[in-house]
């Protein structure tokens, strides 16, 4: 269905596919991040505790902020809406959960057991975003009196500004990112072959595939490699990876069809 059947003018049908387009940016990330630390959980403990603390940076950065901005700016609107209360109230209850399942993983423990707790972040973030996308968005979308445009705008400034919520703070994270090791097979410390992270696109809903590849390769540290393999040859994919990041990443096929397609992304 069109954005445009939900809202009540053109810009806002805009900043609706907008919205649901960053939404599925955040959790094609997401799963990429969590699609790496499921790989390395079982083959490299320290190549699993770079991407677990990673993905805490990530959401420390982008979802957590994202969920107060919400609570400060989309959801006390929607609140007003007729027969909405209990719908906004459930996604604060759900915004506590995240941060919940996000403080979990911030302790290093064992890797089994941080493998389940993004598993469970994953999961839980998808089906939450996709309650916002299908009921809060279209319904502030289609109120009349309400802008969703000038909301969203509102949002994106207390994010620019680095105060979400209009007060509630969030800590500062830096990803870890080693600068030495080959990412293979010489004896310099970086992890051979057998232990690259790898990302089958195959299992991604198709929305998501090239955010999940982004994601994934923001959390292979410099010197080392992930694995990614396609249902087909990725060039548009490539030169997205080129674009966003020139120079940054060395391509190496390593299987070429006919059911998938293995490359080797290494980064230098």
């Amino acid at each position: 269905m069109s954005a445009l059947t939900f809202a009540s003018d053109p810009e806002d049908a805009t900043a609706l596919e907008a919205a649901e387009g960053h939404h599925a940016r955040m959790a094609g990330e997401l799963a990429g991040r969590v699609a790496m630390l499921l790989t390395a959980a079982g083959r490299d403990r320290d190549a699993a505790e770079r991407i677990r603390a990673g993905l805490v940076a990530f959401c420390d950065r982008e979802i957590l902020p994202h969920a107060a901005a919400e609570e400060a700016v989309l959801y006390p609107a929607a609140r007003r809406l007729p027969d909405s209360r209990l719908l906004v109230e459930s996604l604060i209850a759900e915004h506590s959960c995240l941060t919940a399942l996000v403080d979990a993983l911030r302790t290093p423990s064992d890797t089994t057991g941080a493998a389940a707790d993004a598993r469970a972040l994953q999961v839980f973030f998808e089906e939450h975003v996709a309650k916002e996308n299908g009921l809060v968005l279209p319904l502030l979308a289609a109120a009349p009196g309400l802008r969703l445009a000038g909301l969203l705008t509102d949002m994106h400034d207390r994010l620019d500004h680095g105060d979400p919520s209009g007060g509630r703070r969030f800590p500062d994270t830096q990803e870890s990112r080693p600068e030495s090791g080959c990412g293979g097979g010489c004896g310099c410390g970086g992890e051979d072959e057998g232990a690259e992270p790898e990302l089958d696109v195959r299992s991604v809903p198709h929305a998501l595939r090239h955010a999940a590849v982004f994601g994934a390769l923001d959390a292979v540290p410099a010197g080392n490699a992930m694995v990614l393999v396609a249902p087909h040859d990725p060039l548009p994919l490539l030169r997205q990876i080129e674009q966003r990041s020139p120079g940054r990443f060395a391509v190496e096929y390593l299987q070429r069809g006919p059911e998938a397609w293995r490359l080797r992304l290494s980064h230098h």
